[in-house]
């Protein structure tokens, strides 16, 4: 069972609400199942990180970052609320990669090398996996972090990589790398959730890239 408790939780990942409300018109159902075919075809990891992330999409969520206690491992907030954190920690957990434990392991064994930023005095498995500066660090150590260019291309990134952005008001952010619809396939979209739920959409570098992962699971 899981039980709400109605407890600020500091810094999750803020909203940033889109000023555009409807998806794009390109962006369907059909589209999304055309690609994740397409995805699953191609084999490797990342390609199928993008196809479970694409999946997500499909998905009713409402954005709350409200702290919740929730099982270990293998716990999940109510399906249809969450984060930007969560499309990352679902769409690895439709592979088999638990993030909320992997992370809780390294920080019961390493505390002091994640962030400091919420005054705590040890590991919490109901939010720990749920904040963007711990996956950021995560990712860091558990598998590979990829050097930012002074100007950022989309040729730099892969489907299936991890990109942590800086919001305009200064909240973190983290999504999926995707490819885009139908004939903007080879084109690098990102599917995460801004505030309306997950979202497939063209704006891998309209926000500050502050982190760029690339992670296929503990060997």
């Amino acid at each position: 069972m899981i039980l709400f408790v109605v407890v600020g939780v500091g810094i999750v990942a803020k909203p940033y609400i889109s000023q555009a409300l409807a998806r794009n018109a390109s962006v369907t159902e059909l589209k999304v199942e055309e690609t994740v075919s397409w995805l699953n075809q191609k084999g490797a990891f990342g390609n199928q990180l993008a196809a479970a992330a694409l999946k997500r999409t499909k998905k009713e969520v409402v954005y709350d970052p409200a702290y919740y206690q929730i099982p270990y491992p293998n716990g999940d907030v109510p399906a249809g609320k969450g984060v930007c954190t969560d499309v990352v920690v679902r769409s690895y957990r439709a592979l088999g990669v638990d993030l909320q434990q992997l992370v809780h392991d390294d920080m019961t064994q390493n505390f002091r090398i994640y962030p400091q930023l919420w005054n705590l005095k040890g590991p919490d498995t109901n939010i720990d996996h749920r904040r963007v500066p711990n996956l950021q660090r995560f990712f860091t150590r558990s598998g590979r972090e990829i050097e930012l260019p002074e100007t950022s291309s989309a040729e730099n990134f892969s489907f299936g990589d991890v990109v942590a952005w800086r919001l305009p008001h200064g909240a973190t952010h983290i999504g999926v790398v995707v490819p885009g619809p139908g004939d903007r396939r080879d084109e690098k979209w990102i599917v995460h959730n801004i505030g309306s739920g997950p979202q497939w959409e063209d704006k891998l570098l309209e926000y500050q890239v502050i982190g760029h992962y690339r992670y296929a699971g503990s060997k």
